[in-house]
């Protein structure tokens, strides 16, 4: 039996805009809920809460796929631009946006089958979502007022490089049910100055 988000996946894939649209706000709505519920007391520390661009973050939430749907999707959005991943990490990538600030990341492994993130997500969860993404001013900072004042821990010990130049950190947050959700902190790319 096929779940709505599964459903909402194959809707991606669709030859009619509508039914794209509306598995994206799907897509969207579920990651994007169980995020603020997580990180929700985040938005209470004013410093935090202006780091995140609150009091509504800016988010993407990202969907893991395998290469065939990544494909298809890509295609049928017509897509011609991957993100510049670092090599080291398992992923391929690239963004669609939709009206009502509905933001996903669709995402895939360079390895399937192997030991990046992505590859054992897809393996142990299959196709869904995988992260969700919020915007932030200065990752290193939020990172620490994670740690002093919330108890949250980074799943990595600094701020490492993202897609397209961003600077990323991960916190996995627990949300009801038993479950939990990947929260990716991201920094733009910094502007080149000019002289």
């Amino acid at each position: 039996m096929s779940s709505p988000l599964h459903t909402a996946i194959a809707g991606l894939c669709s030859g009619e805009t509508s039914a794209r649209e509306s598995a994206a706000e799907e897509i969207f709505a579920t990651g994007r809920a169980s995020a603020e519920h997580a990180a929700k007391s985040w938005l209470s520390d004013t410093e935090l809460s202006a780091l995140l661009l609150g009091p509504k973050p800016e988010a993407t939430v990202g969907l893991a796929v395998q290469r065939e749907t990544f494909s298809k999707i890509r295609s049928v959005h017509g897509v011609s631009r991957l993100a510049e991943v670092p090599s080291e990490q398992d992923a391929e990538e690239f963004e669609l946006h939709f009206s009502n600030g509905v933001s996903l990341d669709i995402l895939t492994s360079r390895a399937p089958g192997g030991e990046g993130a992505i590859a054992r997500f897809l393996g142990k969860f299959g196709e869904g979502v995988q992260q969700v993404e919020f915007r932030c001013s200065n990752v290193d900072r939020a990172t620490e007022i994670l740690k002093e004042k919330f108890g949250v821990a980074a799943v990595y010990p600094e701020t490492r490089p993202g897609a397209d130049g961003t600077r990323v950190n991960f916190f996995l947050m627990p949300v009801p049910g038993g479950g939990k959700v990947l929260i990716e902190l991201y920094e733009s790319a910094a502007k080149p100055r000019q002289k």
